[in-house]
């Protein structure tokens, strides 16, 4: 019983660690008004990524020691859906977001001489801020499905 409350309480504070800066990444970058706030936002951007991709990963073993712990879970249908959501959403950092985050990444590096944002920026943004938004669903479905256990 030690190790399943314990996994309940890594599995939780994982959750706050790993989704929460996930919720606001895009509204960091949004509140820019020039381009050195918009560079700024997003290296805070990416210190954030990191406790996304710590608390993601603590998150997915948790999860899975948590079913291993009780077998049952793997029969249960929130469960594997949540699993099958979270592995969808994990491959969306590489897959879908990262190759959307790339020209930004350019954009940034290479204009200089100025304090406006480029308008390609916004194109590139809304774009990558769509991907983002879908996760973010993704995740919210998971916590509904883990806290009503529905099915």
């Amino acid at each position: 019983m030690f190790w399943y409350k314990f996994l309940v309480l890594l599995h939780i504070l994982s959750a706050i660690l790993g989704m929460g800066p996930g919720f606001i990444m895009i509204y960091i970058v949004t509140k820019a008004t020039t381009l050195t706030e918009l560079r700024h936002a997003y290296l805070i951007r990416n210190r954030l990524h990191v406790f996304v991709m710590v608390g993601g990963t603590l998150l997915l073993l948790s999860g899975l020691g948590l079913g291993v712990l009780n077998p049952i879970y793997f029969s249960a249908k929130w469960y594997i859906i949540s699993l099958i959501l979270f592995l969808i959403a994990f491959a969306f950092g590489p897959l879908v977001l990262s190759p959307r985050s790339k020209p930004i990444k350019e954009l940034l590096n290479n204009t200089m001489n100025t304090e406006t944002i480029p308008e390609q920026y916004y194109v590139f943004a809304r774009k990558l801020f769509f991907y983002e938004r879908i996760e973010n669903l993704i995740f919210i479905t998971i916590i509904v499905l883990m806290v009503l256990k529905p099915f």
